[in-house]
């Protein structure tokens, strides 16, 4: 049985009454035995015939006295004593059936064991004194429904809470009435209840009665009776739940902690071949292959109901495991000892899948499943070497992995590195003593392919491809390809060669000069991977990785690896790093993944001092940066931004300019060659100098503020999806004082999953600044924001639920949120986190609020973007900015753009 008994009967106008019943109860009720206290020692005497048949009257007229506490004691003793409390409780549960309504109210008034002030035991909200007579006669001619709910609990617990004294329950309840009027669906000004407190030995109650002053509004569902008993119980037994909320919060961390390892240990086992699970191999691959074309922000809550069911089932299978198995059910014990406090039937366990509170595990599953993606991408044969992927293995342009090893004696003239080729491959790319000749190399090229170099060919398909000294020609370039894996072909034929063999793997997988073949390329790349040539063994190891002309293998791909990495591939040296770091294929290992890059880093300067290729320019300068393989050197990074960028690299030239205008010392020439360059590129389309031009001319600094310059780029950027620049429009618009345009702006950028815009948005529909309040849509916003981690919007939605304002009050839910909030540094959270339990309550925490608002509002408008952003100097707003965002508890470069990532 529940700790907490709630019922709540209600008369009707006019409502038919059995006179019968009338006379008997209501005699039984001025004659009954314990009309005063009874004497102890006939307390415990069997209870009388009398009172045997009264107890079996009010069960068959009353079935739902079954539930009472009062019943419960007499079925465990039929003693004297309980029967007369069961039968005087059944009887005032049921007064509104059998009595008038004057006399209803005078007898929860007046009745033995009413705690009186004054004639009566009746009160309400206010101070004033209240009179019997006129209550009753309001409430006898009141036109419409009069509820009656009746609050129950143990002797125990009301005298250890302090529920034991009309004071007491008056101060809930008058903190409770706003929580009752919206359950009973009555206008709080419309709201009026009174109640008397019934001090019984065994289970202190209370009497209400409660109904709408206009005699119109009111409407009591079960619904709202599971809100109001939940409220009332979360009030009452706060003492003992916080500890139960605090238990119910680690162990929903450690279950989806718990699910976390399982999954990624299971996709460990796909990658390694040993998963013993085919189900869930072939739901996380088919997710995994789906979320690639899907568009939008990849969190369960945006996806289509065909993606949720696979999701769904993958978190099915989780919980399964064991370990999950056990997590949940701890988790599940512990909300069912909150339950229990007001609940007689504890509903069905629901599965993982379908228990909302763990909306998280089905978000790790989806981010899973899109890293899953992501390593297909970086290793499908798209973003084989040649390929223009700076996410990827650089590019190798026209340049091969490597010179064929002593080709002039393996292979016949028309494979070679002639004196005249390697004097074309030094004019195309320049040797730091010469600037390229693009012209002359062409020329060079030519000549070398009239002879039958099928490698001036293939770099001649090249040169058309890119638009090298000429305007790109994809027609003229798929013609030189063809010519040159003929020629590899011819060459092969005549005497198998494994550099032929991987250059023709190489054509067909890329598909240049032929229709793509994956299988055809996996036989080349065998071929040549079986001389143990590294090229190959790496291209090979991409192929296993994806599946793609082979069966997926990754143990196979792994060794490959390790062989192209033996090979001194400094590409296979690399991919080996990411393993290690990201725990692919094998357990994560920071230190080995550590010493992978640095001799990936060493490999990579070979590469480019024999090849000055502009993507191993960038590679280097973004390893140096970042400090992935060397230690961190912002000067030499710069260095290699700058050859990167004279050879027309964008993400060099991009990175540069970032490094120009962020650095303090940069003189004026530099700042302004800085935004020449973001301007050309700008020009030329690229979305991220558009949205860092916008920003330059929003804040000024470098160049002079011009807002109408700022609105043209942020719009360009906006155009082609950039979710940042679509924030600062809807920023910019807010502060001009055109809300309804600043929630178009934000909305587009929310839908593509920007928390900072999703969180303004909810703040707008919330208030209703500008706009039509929304508070349905304003929670949908505000939650997709706190999700992401936005502690702001996790701050906001505590306070909502805390307080109940435009919200049902869950003071589950706002302490969850707090608690988010809290944990990334949101003081604000802290404070009621620390002071929920204050005995003031709500209109405490208001006054707080108001407090901590006029406190805070110089910060309440700035969202640092999320996406690539440029930081400017000389600026007395960007230093206004920064000094907000330090003190909200970012770091003074939190969600700068870190550049192009090197995957």
């Amino acid at each position: 049985m529940p700790r907490l008994i709630f019922k709540c009967p209600y008369l009707k106008p006019d409502q038919p009454r059995s006179e019968a019943h009338l006379n008997n109860y209501v005699r039984y009720v001025a004659t009954r035995e314990g009309v005063d206290r009874l004497d102890p020692g006939k307390a415990a005497l069997p209870a009388t015939e009398r009172q045997r048949e009264m107890v079996g009257q009010l069960l068959r007229d009353f079935p739902l006295c079954r539930g009472l506490f009062e019943y419960e004691d007499y079925l465990a003793a039929p003693t004297r004593g309980n029967a007369t409390e069961f039968i005087t409780r059944a009887i005032e549960d049921n007064l509104d059936a059998i009595s008038k309504r004057e006399n209803y109210v005078d007898y929860i008034a007046k009745r033995p064991r009413a705690e009186r002030s004054g004639t009566h035991g009746l009160f309400t909200g206010g101070d004033d004194p209240l009179v019997l007579s006129q209550v009753a006669e309001a409430v006898a001619g009141h036109p419409g429904n009069v509820w009656l709910p009746i609050i129950s609990l143990r002797r125990e617990d009301a005298a250890r809470l302090g529920y034991d004294s009309a004071a007491a329950w008056k101060h809930l309840l008058t903190s409770c009435a706003p929580q009752l009027a919206e359950a009973m669906k009555i206008p709080l000004d419309q709201f009026r209840w009174y109640a008397a407190f019934h001090d019984e030995a065994h289970h202190p109650h209370v009497h209400m009665v409660c109904y709408s002053a206009d005699g119109r509004s009111g409407f009591l569902d079960k619904g709202g009776i599971a809100a109001i008993k939940a409220g009332l119980a979360r009030e009452i037994f706060r003492q003992d739940l916080t500890e139960i909320y605090q238990r119910q919060t680690r162990q929903r961390d450690a279950l989806t902690q718990e699910s976390q390892d399982v999954l990624r240990g299971l996709i460990d086992q796909m990658r390694s071949g040993t998963l013993e699970n085919p189900n869930i191999e072939r739901l996380m691959l088919d997710l995994a292959e789906r979320l690639k074309t899907t568009s939008g922000k990849k969190q369960y809550g945006y996806l289509k109901a065909p993606l949720k069911a696979i999701v769904d089932e993958i978190v099915g299978d989780l919980e399964k495991d064991p370990r999950v198995a056990a997590a949940y059910k701890l988790w599940y014990q512990s909300r069912e000892e909150v339950l229990r406090t007001y609940k007689d039937d504890l509903p069905e366990r629901l599965p993982l899948s379908r228990q909302k509170e763990f909306k998280r595990i089905k978000n790790i599953v989806i981010e899973e499943a899109v890293r899953l993606g992501r390593e297909a991408a970086a290793l499908s044969p798209e973003n084989l070497p040649e390929e223009h992927d700076d996410n990827g293995p650089p590019p190798e342009g026209p340049v091969p992995d490597s010179e064929p090893p002593e080709v002039q004696d393996e292979a016949p003239p028309t494979v070679a590195w002639s004196k005249r080729y390697k004097e074309a491959r030094r004019l195309l790319t320049g040797d730091g003593k010469a600037p390229p000749d693009l012209e002359r190399s062409r020329l060079l090229l030519l000549e070398e392919a009239q002879a039958g170099n099928a490698l001036a060919m293939f770099d001649l398909g090249g040169v058309c491809a890119d638009g090298i000294g000429q305007d790109a020609d994809d027609q003229q370039a798929q013609a030189w390809y063809a010519k040159a894996l003929a020629a590899f072909q011819a060459v092969e034929r005549e005497r198998p060669n494994r550099y032929a063999e991987y250059r023709i793997g190489r054509m067909y997988a890329a598909g240049l000069g032929a229709e793509q073949d994956c299988e055809a390329a996996a036989l080349w790349f065998g071929r040549s991977s079986a001389q143990n040539y590294a090229s190959a063994q790496y291209s090979l190891a991409k192929l296993y990785s994806e599946g793609r002309g082979v069966e997926r293998d990754y143990k196979m791909a792994l060794r490959l690896y390790e062989q192209a990495a033996a090979g001194s591939s400094p590409y296979a040296t690399w991919e080996l790093g990411k393993l290690y770091r990201d725990g692919v294929g094998t357990r994560p290992d920071d230190r080995q993944a550590a010493w992978y890059f640095a001799s990936a880093f060493r490999g990579f300067q070979v590469l480019e001092a024999r090849s000055r290729d502009d993507k191993l320019q960038y590679r280097l300068g973004w390893m140096l940066l970042h400090g992935v393989g060397a230690e961190r050197d912002e000067a030499a990074a710069r260095r290699w931004f700058e050859k990167a960028a004279a050879r027309g690299n964008e993400n060099a030239q991009y990175q540069l300019a970032k490094l120009i205008l962020g650095n303090a010392g940069s003189t004026p020439e530099e700042l302004s060659q800085a935004v020449e360059r973001l301007t050309k590129l700008a020009e030329a389309g690229s979305q991220y100098a558009q949205y860092a031009l916008g920003r330059l001319y929003r804040d000024g600094g470098a160049v002079e503020r011009n807002d109408v310059q700022a609105v043209i780029w942020f719009s360009q950027a906006a155009e082609q999806g950039h979710e940042c620049a679509m924030y600062a429009l809807g920023k910019l618009d807010l502060e001009a004082g055109n809300a309804s345009a600043a929630c178009r702006w934000f909305e587009k950028a929310a839908e593509l999953g920007n928390p900072f815009a999703q969180y303004q948005l909810g703040r707008l529909l919330l208030a209703g600044e500008g706009v039509p309040k929304d508070t349905g849509r304003a929670l949908r916003w505000l939650s997709a924001s706190a999700e992401q981690g936005n502690q702001f919007a996790q701050y906001v939605l505590g306070k909502l639920y805390l307080l109940g304002n435009d919200v049902t009050q869950d003071r589950d839910a706002a302490a969850r949120w707090f608690t988010l909030a809290a944990a990334q540094g949101n003081e604000y959270a802290q404070y009621f986190l620390d002071h929920m339990s204050d005995s003031q309550g709500p209109p405490l925490l208001a006054s707080a609020t108001r407090l901590l608002h006029h406190m805070s509002r110089i910060f309440r408008d700035e969202a640092p973007p999320s996406l690539p952003g440029i930081s400017f100097v000389d600026s007395k707003l960007r230093r206004r900015i920064r000094e907000k965002k330090i003190a909200m508890g970012h770091k003074p470069d939190d969600h700068e753009d870190q550049g192009i990532a090197m995957r």
